[in-house]
């Protein structure tokens, strides 16, 4: 079954990463599991090398390998069935790529402050300077 990342920032069509790709691997998982907990391979492990996947193009492969360098690896075990544990890899795996797969956000410019936000911050600041004045030593 195909990996379909949904449309997102960076992925305007989504992206559709065929079966042959993605290798899962299967093992004992630490976590619940009742009876059955030392005889089932429930824990996925699910990778995919962008590198030399087809699905990519040139510029989303570089944008992906100038943030993350090898194989991606998610690994699912927190339900009991290999099934369940399967979709979830499926569904992370999905999600890191659409997050590698983001633009950077925009650049922050900065501003400067208003002339009535100096104007009542200074106020302020006498205000506060004017009580605490009145707080000294009294003197005839």
């Amino acid at each position: 079954m195909d990996l379909t990342v949904p449309p997102g920032p960076g992925l305007p069509d989504g992206l559709l990463i065929p079966d042959s790709e993605l290798v899962e691997r299967f093992s004992r998982s630490p976590g619940p599991g009742g009876q059955s907990v030392n005889t089932t391979d429930s824990r996925v492990e699910l990778s995919w090398d962008p590198d030399a996947s087809a699905a990519l193009t040139d510029a989303q492969r570089a944008r992906l390998l100038g943030r993350h360098e090898g194989p991606l690896v998610v690994v699912a075990h927190e339900h009991r069935s290999q099934h369940r544990n399967r979709v979830a890899a499926r569904e992370r795996l999905a999600e890191r790529v659409r997050e590698l797969l983001a633009p950077p956000p925009a650049p922050r410019r900065t501003t400067k402050p208003t002339r009535g936000s100096q104007r009542r911050r200074l106020d302020s600041k006498r205000r506060r300077g004017e009580t605490k004045q009145l707080r000294g030593r009294v003197q005839d």
